[in-house]
């Protein structure tokens, strides 16, 4: 896929405040500091495009870009650690919940993990319960190129070995680097072959 547009479009606090144009919608979640804006900024080519912080829990709203006219980005706030009150939290997880189970127009989300790191509970428990929801979701391991290649093959081998205690088939998975640039045209081909997939359907 060729990215020949990609800008922002608003910022909603609730489903109900969605575009409402019925194009198709690919969201993007993750723990905060994951490297969610800097993974969109690099597939969209834009360089602050997704607005990039060194604070946990920046992203506070649905936030919609319109990729080349056809279909929506949507950049979801992180779970997790985050610098503000429970009651916000709380919030948060209310209307991110909303969004993953009642947005008609959302084709897939993909879950960030960072690959650095072990597989961390909330993490899985997140992605177990889109399983128990059949929600269509893709995982997508960032910051690759912060460590070795063996280290991180052992990081991404025991992982799965973690979700196989729970799936028989793991969904798509992929690996990506913000950095190196890496990853991006995965990512893309997988975005452009469900749309032709949509447009066959109808």
């Amino acid at each position: 896929m060729i990215i020949r547009s990609a800008d922002f479009v608003q910022s909603a606090p609730t489903v109900d405040t969605c575009p409402t144009d019925g194009r198709p919608e690919f969201a993007f979640i993750g723990r905060s500091n994951v490297g969610k804006s800097s993974l969109i900024n690099m597939l969209t080519d834009r360089k602050d495009l997704a607005k990039t912080s060194q604070t946990p829990g920046k992203t506070q709203l649905l936030n919609h870009f319109i990729i080349n006219d056809e279909w929506y980005l949507v950049d979801m706030p992180g779970y997790g650690y985050a610098k503000t009150g429970k009651a916000l939290r709380k919030s948060w997880e209310v209307f991110i919940e909303d969004y993953i189970l009642n947005r008609k127009t959302l084709i897939n989300l993909f879950v960030l993990i960072d690959s650095r790191h072990e597989a961390l509970k909330n993490d899985l428990e997140f992605i177990s319960w889109l399983g128990q929801k059949n929600i269509p979701f893709s995982i997508v391991y960032t910051k690759i190129d912060k460590m070795s290649s063996s280290k991180l093959n052992k990081n991404l081998i025991a992982y799965k070995k973690k979700l196989h205690l729970e799936w028989d088939i793991l969904p798509p998975i992929f690996t990506t680097s913000s950095e190196a640039i890496f990853g991006r045209d995965e990512l893309l081909n997988y975005i452009e072959n469900i749309l032709d997939n949509l447009k066959i359907d109808k």
